[in-house]
């Protein structure tokens, strides 16, 4: 091997140690929780030094080593691991070693959060993004890029894990997972967590590459990396890399290695140390041992000199707290023709799938996928009837049964380029995909500072009708709401759904379709309205903006007899056919969007009429509901007349299938009625 790329490794060593040293010895100015990658050291450099400016990675906390292979100062780890302002990954926010980058030249690195195995998800859906866009010609680069991977062993054992691995040999994906096993946990060894390593977990795979290397071994390491980049690049397909390292230091500076582990085990790993290793090799090929003193004296300095100053670097500004929770969006104006002339109404099932067909045919990055949704259905619900055969199936697809595939995906999808719309097939299935949506997708924007957003749309149906019993029947809104940093649509008629579709694509942000089933074909009584002229191919409706659907009266508002309704979805219609008992006394305003919300428009309306139902179909007890009822009761609460009244389904675990049972537990028109007539009489 060329001695320049050996005593560049052996300087980045020397880096590590002096830098885990000074971090103990510190450890009340090093306060945050942190790891370092003591005995990971060599195979982490063969890859950061291998990887190239096309290329994109997803490392894990322990990948300080890989960092400094890339390019990354000593200087600028230290600023995260001391949260200051300068942090070029978060500004503070986030922990060491979790890095994201966007710099011309660098590996591009999206957000990695601290969930063990969550990464390996979003890396492959890079790859998968990657490859859509190498089959679409849109891809502009140098050399065929490849996406790391990095994962330690332990987290092998997570089922996105499997998840990940399974699309990467369904799809050939030219991805290089790297597993890093140093045989502990925290303070659980790899005998008492796995009945396997990675490297023969992945045999189950077929089509997965598989490699073993002794990862504290530096030339080894090199060339087994190089084999794997290799691969990647030519065959455009998957390969593992297991690479047995020791672990030196402690599990991170909150869980200390002396807490849990014995004198013969440290001993044991001691003896695999990269860095005399490295050291030894240098020496037989004739490196003289006072180059290699200078070169330990001259990083242990560095290092010493790079600390001080990001001891003394500013911290954030707290003014910045709450900086980059949303992208722009590029969706903020209402725009394009709501009602064009002389077309015929249509359900919202075709306006749903109109907007995507017309967002696919203008955007070649626009591709759609999940469940069921390939040519042969086209949907569950017939809503993507047709797309795969106008755009391929390398654009519209079928996915296994892997919610959080589908969801995480896009993480990676996004960061390269390509532009996702997924669906969840059922409301009742999001639990799976709930870990990349929090953990991952909602988290992305903030604490990479704006550098990757989440553009994608993730379609859902939802709600419930004519016995679709427990699991097809679900609403989850208001799990969902809890949730900073994705934007919530819930459309009520074919217009709106069209409108919030493609502001949903153009927006910039992670955006949720809550996608009423019972409404998707009009065929439940009352809700014919949802059937509608079909706006144009330009009609963009923001996100925000609440639309009133009936107005009362001004003789009613003007002698104080008059309320509002505030609703979304399949309330609107219950409201609307409720509000007929009370001819000219109530107003329905349709939320459209849960979040952002339409607060203006909701207290404005709130303060005309003095009196207020909040109705929704979840169950009601620590609903969204409740929730803004109370918001509205700050608000407004001089010009209320009644308190602010709530209804909702009622509070038990799941729908039931017998519709007797199912339309005793939801609302429906005459119980907006009675609950009217109350609100209108107090």
């Amino acid at each position: 091997m060329d001695k320049a790329i050996l005593l560049e490794a052996y300087a980045h060593m020397c880096s590590v140690r002096a830098m885990a040293e000074i971090y103990d010895a510190n450890r009340p100015i090093a306060k945050y929780v942190h790891s370092t990658s003591r005995g990971h050291e060599a195979i982490q450099l063969a890859v950061g030094m291998q990887l190239t400016g096309d290329d994109y990675a997803a490392p894990y906390y322990r990948d300080e080593s890989m960092l400094l292979g890339m390019g990354m100062s000593p200087y600028e780890l230290m600023l995260q691991l001391l949260g200051k302002a300068e942090d070029p990954f978060s500004g503070g926010r986030t922990y060491y070693g979790h890095p994201n980058l966007k710099r011309a030249g660098f590996v591009k690195m999206l957000h990695s959060s601290s969930a063990t195995g969550m990464q390996a998800i979003p890396a492959t859906g890079m790859a998968h993004g990657i490859a859509y866009l190498e089959s679409q010609g849109l891809l502009e680069a140098e050399e065929n890029p490849v996406i790391l991977c990095s994962l330690g062993d332990g987290s092998v054992t997570e089922g996105e894990v499997a998840e990940a691995f399974q699309m990467a040999v369904l799809k050939k994906l030219p991805i290089f997972y790297l597993i890093q096993d140093n045989d502990w946990g925290i303070s659980a060894s790899g005998a008492e967590m796995r009945a396997m390593d990675a490297y023969e977990y992945a045999a189950g795979f077929k089509g997965l590459q598989r490699l073993r290397v002794d990862g504290s071994d530096f030339l080894k390491s090199w060339n087994a990396v190089l084999q794997c980049i290799d691969y990647v690049r030519e065959h455009r397909a998957p390969i593992l890399l297991h690479a047995k390292v020791p672990l030196l230091g402690h599990h991170t500076s909150g869980v200390r290695k002396e807490w849990y582990r014995t004198e013969d085990d440290m001993s044991k790993h001691l003896k695999d140390d990269p860095t005399p290793k490295l050291r030894n090799h240098l020496l037989e090929i004739g490196i003289p041992e006072t180059e290699l003193r200078e070169i330990e004296e001259i990083q242990a300095d560095k290092v010493a000199q790079q600390f001080k100053q990001a001891v003394n670097a500013a911290d954030p500004e707290p003014s910045t707290a709450l900086d980059h929770i949303y992208t722009p969006s590029g969706a903020t104006e209402e725009v394009g023709i709501r009602k064009p002339e002389g077309k015929e109404p249509v359900v919202m099932v075709d306006a749903a799938l109109h907007a995507v067909d017309e967002l696919m045919a203008k955007h070649p990055e626009c591709l759609f996928y999940g469940q069921d949704v390939g040519a042969r259905l086209g949907g569950v619900f017939r809503e993507a009837a047709t797309l795969a055969q106008k755009y391929g199936d390398n654009r519209v697809f079928n996915t296994p049964i892997q919610e959080a595939y589908i969801i995480g995906s896009t993480t990676g999808m996004s960061a390269v380029g390509a532009k996702p719309i997924v669906e969840i097939q059922f409301a009742d299935y999001i639990w799976t995909g709930m870990n990349q949506l929090v953990c991952e997708i909602t988290k992305s924007n903030y604490l990479t500072m704006g550098k990757y957003p989440v553009s994608a749309v993730i379609r859902i149906p939802i709600g419930a009708y004519g016995g679709g019993g427990p699991y097809h029947s679900g609403s989850i809104e208001s799990t969902l709401l809890t949730l900073k940093g994705i934007k919530i649509a819930y459309p009520s008629n074919a217009a709106d759904m069209k409108g919030l579709m493609k502001a949903a694509y153009y927006d910039g942000n992670p955006c949720i379709m809550l996608e009423h089933k019972g409404l998707y074909w009009s065929k439940n009584p009352g809700t014919e309205l949802a059937r509608c002229v079909e706006p144009d191919e330009d009609y963009i409706l923001p996100f925000g903006k609440a639309n009133k659907v009936l107005q009362a009266s001004e003789e009613a508002i003007d002698n104080g007899e008059s309320c509002v309704v505030v609703t979304y979805g399949m309330g609107v219609y219950w409201a609307l056919a409720a509000a007929k008992q009370h001819a000219g006394k109530v107003e329905v305003l349709d939320l459209r969007s849960l979040q952002p919300l339409d607060e203006e428009t909701i207290m404005a309306s709130v303060k005309t009429h003095g009196k207020c139902l909040v109705l929704t179909e979840e169950p009601l007890l620590n609903s969204f509901a409740e929730s803004l009822a109370a918001r509205i009761m700050q608000q407004c609460f001089t010009s209320l007349d009644a308190p602010v009244a709530t209804l909702g389904a009622k509070n038990v675990p799941a729908i039931p299938l017998n519709m007797g049972l199912e339309a005793e537990i939801l609302p429906n028109s005459e119980k907006v009625a009675l609950s009217l007539g109350r609100l209108l009489e107090s």
